[in-house]
């Protein structure tokens, strides 16, 4: 058995071969990425800051009402969904999309975060979503020890 190396370019060119066909025989699909994978999960950048932590979710497209943000036993929850319908009608034929767009993210929270203050704020497709510091998981100041 022999074994054969994997190369993404050669499906990207596969996908972009029938979108090409497909869009080529159907002009009304020329805005359509036929071979669009939505089920991907987002990207996340995670900051530690002297006050707080701070999460941004990378996810474009989606309004703040789609947001589930929820925490329960030290785990925080992030989730989204959002479902669209198209419907075309052109020539006799009638051409129904469905797009639905999901995703799931759990995190561990650190043992210093005040659970009962996170705050959450979508903006400009990323969620930012803060938790701030418990006053002992702060840093305190250098205390001077007077010697007897």
């Amino acid at each position: 058995m022999a074994i054969v190396k994997f190369r993404p370019s050669l499906v990207n060119n596969v996908d972009s071969f029938f979108d090409d066909f497909f869009k080529s025989q159907f002009p009304s699909l020329s805005n359509t990425n036929l071979s669009d994978n939505r089920g991907t999960t987002p990207a996340v950048n995670v900051k530690e800051t002297e006050n707080d932590y701070q999460l941004e979710v990378a996810a474009p497209g989606m309004d703040k009402k789609d947001f589930d943000v929820s925490v329960d036993n030290g785990t925080m929850t992030i989730s989204a969904a959002k479902e669209q319908k198209d419907k075309h009608e052109e020539d006799g034929y009638t051409r129904k999309e469905f797009s639905y767009q999901s995703f799931h993210r759990s995190f561990t929270l650190p043992k210093g975060a005040d659970d009962g203050k996170i705050q959450a704020k979508y903006n400009d497709g990323i969620l930012h979503v803060t938790l701030p510091k418990k006053p002992e998981a702060k840093p305190q100041p250098a205390k001077k020890i007077k010697v007897l």
